[in-house]
């Protein structure tokens, strides 16, 4: 509301950061009408984990966009959270951008859990819970080469890239703190005649920049694979993984309303499994916990 202008304080348009002191007077404008979110007639299906009055928790699938944005306007997760849970449509945010109960993202090819907000409420308790960092996020990625040490914390800043003004850099102008954990899951030795091989990690991430994970896992030598952005571009990245192998696994937080700390796991998508099957790890979502868990 403030960003559309909704709010005045001391006869002024404030900024979201602006301090307010005793004796301000501020002035709360109402959103003009017709600004709800419409209901998407033909939206795509959707994984409930669980749901309740105040919270949506989904097993977001690859290939999903979260809003709509320039180039994906449609089958996006919120119109498929618009169909199934239409009551959110009232927290359409005044500014016109259609992201009602948003308060995180996932990549587009990016699988895996997330939480959504049903309620004003529980949008700013959850938002506060993401900024504070008090939100732990478990990712599983399959990566180019055989990671040589068990774990490795990455400290690099990262910002957007200084030339290429879709891709994130550790390389940045301007960069913010970044902090991911890896600890090493599996090996995979590479095959004869191909000195690459693959690992599969398990990471949690500290921060939520965009692409973080991504470009840290990059800037060690193991990008993910399938990942066209970071991947490299002396392979076929979509020859070893259709889009880039990495699953937010699992989402710990407190429930707004109760106080109550909650955690919901994705079970690893068919492409994870086939690929991990295929050299022999069989899974299942017990061993994934399992794994999530080590050490």
């Amino acid at each position: 509301m403030i960003k559309a202008g909704l709010v005045i304080v001391n006869g002024a348009a404030p900024r979201a950061s602006s301090a307010v002191r005793a004796g301000a007077r501020i002035e709360i404008n109402p959103p003009p009408r017709g600004t709800a979110a419409a209901i998407p007639t033909d939206a795509p299906p959707i994984d409930v984990l669980f749901s309740d009055e105040e919270v949506i928790v989904v097993n977001k699938p690859a290939g999903m966009t979260v809003h709509p944005a320039p180039g994906h306007h449609d089958g996006t997760l919120v119109d498929a959270l618009l169909a199934r849970f239409p009551d959110i449509a009232t927290m359409a945010e005044p500014d016109g951008v259609l992201r009602p109960g948003i308060v995180h993202r996932l990549d587009k090819d990016t699988s895996g859990v997330m939480v959504v907000a049903r309620t004003p409420f529980a949008k700013t308790a959850l938002s506060r819970q993401f900024k504070d960092r008090t939100v732990k996020k478990t990712y599983f990625a399959i990566v180019r080469g055989v990671v040589a040490r068990d774990r490795i914390t990455i400290e690099c800043p990262i910002g957007r890239h200084p030339v290429e003004r879709k891709r994130m850099s550790v390389s940045s102008n301007a960069p913010r703190d970044a902090v991911s954990h890896i600890l090493v899951v599996a090996r995979f030795p590479a095959p004869p005649r191909d000195g690459l091989g693959a690992s599969l990690v398990r990471v949690r991430p500290e921060t939520g920049r965009m692409h973080q994970i991504r470009v840290h896992l990059a800037s060690i030598g193991h990008p993910c694979l399938g990942d066209p952005l970071y991947g490299g571009r002396t392979h076929d990245t979509r020859a070893e993984f259709a889009r880039q192998a990495l699953h937010a696994l699992a989402l710990e937080f407190d429930h707004p309303r109760t106080g109550a700390r909650m955690e919901y796991i994705a079970p690893l998508p068919d492409d994870f499994a086939q690929f991990l099957g295929a050299r022999g790890l069989h899974t299942d979502i017990g061993t994934a916990c399992g794994w999530m868990a080590a050490i």
